[in-house]
């Protein structure tokens, strides 16, 4: 083993170390591993970014743009609202759900396909009378699936036609080449979760909006004239809230409720505060700050005499509206009318006088920007006016402090707020709203132009009339043109941490390359598993590649594990296509745990499951992959 050798491998264990440690971004990881192939003379300085110009980088990118324009035209409601039935049973509307997923993976970024469909399939759970993970996992495994049929389904293919492209003998993969091996294992794959699969999924009930249970109340609590809160900041209040586990959800002042005010608002003798609190900590809460319970409206039949005030459940039944924000919308109009317009107030979001306050669940995608931030970081209340009453994670629901509580991908949130306030805040920060949606009306002209863009990209790249990245970067600038994606929405489509992420590995996989690290894996592969015997290197290769994905990102699988299957097959004498599709088929499927893939971890959360939870159906599915592929590998793509 040469130095060369021993640096790369030093490095590629160590990213792999860290990607399963989680601790860091894999975008963090990755740009981690280039600049250290850069330092150790591994990679030419000159070349160190060339990854970012890479077809199969520009192609991801302009694949999520495109995706987009399907979504917000309409064209994905569309088709949805024609093909799920809704009156059937459960096996046929999971298998129509499913096969739908699929089918839009196939040309669409399947994490977008599945982001798509997941609040039809919380509907569709409701309505079935099942839990949410019976219909969410089917749907997930069967996005995953429909995405090994073309080259634009899924990252791990365009990495894996990347690599084909780069060796001068090759060339890249087209189109459809894909769809010999991917469209009878997504077939066999669904068949078998819509018939089975289904019924394996665990029974978790959805910690929902009837769920949430936090264990605190919501009360109204007047500040009278000498209180100690009187002429505090609201966040001064908040600190001595915070020792009992408790927070200001909303204030009332002069008959007008405000959901979410901000920190530095003066509080008023008079003014009465929304407050969320254990109930065994509520009068502590009170007799610190001298506050006192507000008396209940006079036409409320309320028997809870002890209480000396309205108390109701925790905010996610959706009753603690009071008379007083009921009143607010009456008179919000001649109220701001006749208020002064001070700094403070207008600075403030949480003071609209809207009576169209709502409780949405959002589930954190997989790389949003959202994780490892807590909602004081993000400034929650100042910025978007919006109070996050609860958060589920992996199934449990946490009593922590929710302000600082770090968010991460897969966890459920109990957002309140204006309904407008909470979409703005879900599209931000990549978020998927599940609370039931109204329907929206497409824009025709616009669902038109935007199936057209793709199917003409899809078209012509499948033609190979010009290159895919090419292609497919005339279809983004044909959306912008006709305005199926706003100019300004353009940016904001692309996964940006996984364009980081592959443009940073694919010139780490390509020192692989260079210094022969490939080749030794491959060997070592080989010689001890396979035994020189190339269908049993094509297995290992598969497996070993599936094993990994479970563990980390399927593009760095992708980016790691191309190369070796390249190695493996120059070193048996064989067709490399055969074993670069074994990869790229085997980084795919990711079904065991909720972290190899991100549509696994983008159903954790709303869900209910637990890490342990994937197996139960993932297992059998992986089987099932390595059943068929292997033999459709050897007709397909002949040793």
């Amino acid at each position: 083993m040469t130095h060369e050798q021993t640096l790369i491998l030093t490095i590629l264990l160590a990213t792999i170390s860290m990607f399963l440690w989680g601790r860091w971004r894999h975008d963090m990881v990755a740009v981690g591993a280039l600049l250290a192939c850069v330092l150790f003379g591994l990679v030419v300085p000159a070349e160190a970014f060339a990854g970012f110009g890479h077809p199969a980088v520009i192609t991801v990118a302009c694949v999520l743009v495109l995706s987009r324009g399907l979504q917000l035209s309409g064209a994905v409601d569309v088709l949805s609202r024609a093909v799920l039935p809704t009156r059937a049973g459960p096996t046929l509307s999971i298998a129509a759900l499913v096969t739908l997923a699929a089918v839009l993976s196939g040309f669409m970024n399947n994490v977008g396909a599945l982001a798509l469909l997941m609040p039809v399939a919380v509907q569709l759970a409701g309505r079935l009378d099942l839990t949410p993970g019976k219909v969410l996992m089917p749907l997930a495994f069967g996005s995953i699936l429909g995405g090994t049929m073309t080259l634009i389904g899924t990252p791990p293919n365009l990495i894996v036609s990347g690599f084909r492209a780069d060796r001068e003998d090759l060339g890249g993969f087209a189109m459809f080449d894909f769809i010999g091996v991917g469209l009878p294992l997504a077939l066999v794959g669904v068949l078998f979760i819509v018939l089975i699969g289904w019924r394996l999924v665990p029974r978790r009930e959805q910690p929902g909006v009837s769920g949430f249970d936090t264990g605190a109340y919501t009360t109204e609590a007047r500040v009278p004239e000498g209180s100690k809160a009187a002429d505090m900041r609201l966040h001064e209040i908040e600190s001595v809230l915070d020792e009992a586990d408790a927070q200001v959800i909303g204030l009332i002042r002069n008959e007008v409720k405000m959901s979410a005010p901000s920190g530095g608002r003066l509080v008023k003798p008079g003014d009465i505060l929304v407050i969320e609190a254990e109930v065994e900590a509520l009068s502590n809460v009170l007799g610190t700050l001298g506050l006192t319970l507000e008396e209940a409206d006079s036409n409320d039949e309320s028997e809870d005499d002890d209480a000396h005030g309205e108390m109701q459940r925790d905010a996610s039944q959706g009753k603690d509206k009071t008379v007083a924000s009921k009143k607010a919308a009456a008179e919000n109009s001649a109220t701001d009318k006749s208020k002064d317009k001070t700094d403070e107030e207008e600075s403030d979001k949480s003071a609209e006088r809207s009576d169209d306050i709502v409780l949405v669940e959002l589930v954190v995608r997989p790389e949003s920007s959202l994780e490892g931030r807590s909602a004081k970081d993000i400034l929650l209340r100042s910025r978007y006016g919006l109070n996050m009453l609860a958060v589920s994670r992996d199934g449990a629901r946490t009593k922590a402090r929710l302000r600082t509580l770090k968010i991460r991908a897969g966890d459920l949130l109990l957002m309140q707020g204006p309904s407008d306030t909470i979409t703005e805040f879900a599209a931000d920060f990549g978020c998927v709203p599940l609370a039931k949606r109204e329907l929206r009306i497409p824009d025709k002209r616009k669902a038109i132009a935007a199936t057209g863009i793709m199917l003409a990209a899809v078209g012509v790249a499948a033609m190979g009339l010009l290159p895919a990245a090419v292609t497919f970067a005339a279809g983004v600038l044909a959306s912008m043109a006709l305005r199926t994606v706003p100019p300004r929405s353009v940016y904001a489509s692309v996964d940006w941490p996984v364009i980081v992420l592959l443009a940073s590995l694919l010139p780490v996989a390509g020192a692989m390359q260079s210094t022969g690290t490939a080749d030794l894996i491959a060997h070592i592969l080989l010689e001890n598993l396979a035994q020189g015997h190339a269908i049993l290197g094509l297995a290992v290769i598969l497996i070993t590649t599936m094993i990994l994905t479970d563990l980390m990102n399927n593009a760095a699988t992708a980016a790691v594990m191309a190369p070796i299957g390249l190695g493996a097959a120059l070193q048996l004498g064989v067709n490399p296509d055969t074993f670069l599709m074994a990869v790229a088929i085997g980084a795919s499927c990711a079904f065991l745990t909720p972290i190899g893939h991100q549509n696994n971890t983008l159903i954790l959360g709303p869900g209910g499951f637990r890490f342990g939870d994937y197996w139960r159906m993932g297992l059998p599915v992986d089987l099932l992959v390595i059943t068929v592929s292997i033999p459709l590998l050897l007709l397909v793509w002949p040793l």
